[in-house]
């Protein structure tokens, strides 16, 4: 169906489609749990939380509210250490997020508080434009532009903007037109609205302009083909080789690491393929991360010594160990007798 054509224009007339916007989130919106708090503090995890990872699994698997039933303020999160800090983030993956949200808890707690400008949060550590923003406007409703992955869908169609939103030029000019159309007295509502708008009626692909509150104001006539954006690098295919070894305890072996990404994880231990070329996997399994499609081979190994980083687990142990979910997977997997 073809797109309608646009009636009202949102920058002559701004407050007429922030009054669109409001009214429908009034009947539409949905009711998340970062919604019902204007704590700083909890609006900054759901920020961070869903910076890189899908609405859909951070409530799925209660990822928000566990954290926060864990740590529930800025000085129980100051205080945590790794381990306990990395098991809550566990299957949210980026895990370097994380421990810069602690960073952000120990400046908060040395500053006595949370700042509400600008200014003040932009100091914090980790805490960029975007987050700074929607820190003010879903906690102290002071007025704030944000712009996220849907909202810069949304405008891109709202004005048939042609260039990448994701280059530097493109972010900019986005959010020059985002501050023009932001409203400055409900920024909560008219920016969870405008978030909303994306995730569900101009959603990726084909959108549903017949059901969108805003359509009339909606400049663009291909709308399937906004947002333009840079060509994303070629997947990666990459194999690993680990070892699935347990001593006469049944103590199963694992790897903590130590590199920035997955610091302080444990996982089965890696092997080179020369290593392992005497080995018959007992299964493999696949997963993807950033520009990578991984797939990791498990071999059954005696191991006399473990090696740097390597230490015996027990099952017990290994449950409150953080570790990257495809490799919690594999172990369970492993220890169910499954492929």
């Amino acid at each position: 169906m073809l797109k309608p054509l646009p009636t009202q224009d949102p920058f002559q007339d701004p407050p007429a489609f922030r009054e669109a916007l409001a009214t429908w989130f009034g009947k539409q919106g949905k009711d998340y749990p970062w919604r019902r708090t204007t704590d700083p503090y909890a609006i900054l995890v759901s920020e961070v939380m869903l910076q890189q990872t899908q609405i859909a699994t951070v409530l799925g698997k209660r990822f928000f509210t566990r954290f926060l039933e864990r740590f529930p303020d800025v000085g129980t999160l100051a205080v945590a250490e790794d381990e306990p800090l990395l098991k809550a983030w566990e299957g949210l993956g980026y895990y370097r997020r994380a421990r810069m949200l602690r960073e952000t808890a120990r400046a908060v707690v040395a500053a006595g508080g949370f700042p509400d400008t600008l200014e003040g949060l932009e100091k914090l550590p980790g805490i960029g434009r975007y987050t700074a923003n929607a820190v003010r406007a879903f906690a102290y409703d002071l007025p704030a532009a944000v712009v996220d992955g849907n909202v810069a869908r949304v405008l891109s169609r709202l004005i048939d903007f042609h260039e990448a939103v994701d280059s530097p030029k493109g972010l900019k000019h986005l959010w020059t037109r985002a501050d023009l159309l932001a409203d400055p007295a409900r920024p909560r509502i008219y920016n969870s609205a405008l978030m909303e708008i994306g995730q569900t009626c101009c959603r990726t692909g084909e959108p549903d302009c017949l059901a969108c509150p805003v359509s009339s104001f909606c400049k663009t006539r291909v709308p399937e083909i906004l947002p333009i954006k840079t060509a994303k690098p070629k997947i990666e295919r990459v194999e690993t080789h680990v070892l699935w070894a347990r001593d006469a305890e049944g103590r199963v072996l694992l790897h903590q690491e130590q590199g920035k990404r997955r610091q302080g994880l444990w996982k089965l231990p890696e092997r080179s393929a020369a290593e392992v070329a005497g080995l018959v996997a007992i299964a493999s399994h696949t997963y993807g991360i950033t520009r990578y499609h991984v797939t990791m081979h498990i071999y059954p190994a005696k191991v006399a010594a473990p090696r740097k980083d390597e230490a015996w687990r027990t099952l017990e142990a290994i449950a409150g160990l953080a570790m990257p979910s495809p490799y919690r997977r594999a172990l369970e997997a492993l220890l169910a007798n499954r492929p």
